[in-house]
């Protein structure tokens, strides 16, 4: 398993349409092959700030599944222009 983590800093005052964009958005993920299960966390001390946690079978699941489907392009549309600046994402796996 594979957990990808974005910090999404979400431009000021565009949060209440980032959610109900993202409502939509998580559709299209869980569609995907390898997709395991994902979450969205609203930070409490910074207004606007969020953090996107996704579980992947393998990286390639991601990388190379998601990120180069047509599917993608539909994630993109719904929620790219929301982010001030674009995230960093990152992978993890587990050490245990």
């Amino acid at each position: 398993m594979i957990l990808e983590q974005a910090i999404l800093h979400i431009k000021p005052g565009e949060s209440g349409a980032f959610e109900k964009a993202f409502q939509k958005a998580q559709k299209v993920i869980m569609s995907m092959n390898g997709y395991m299960s994902h979450d969205v966390l609203k930070c409490i001390e910074e207004e606007d700030k969020y953090l996107l946690l996704v579980e992947w079978e393998t990286i390639e699941d991601h990388e190379t599944g998601f990120r180069k489907s047509d599917e993608y392009q539909e994630w993109k549309k719904l929620l790219h222009h929301f982010y001030d600046p674009f995230p960093l994402v990152q992978h993890y796996t587990s050490i245990l």
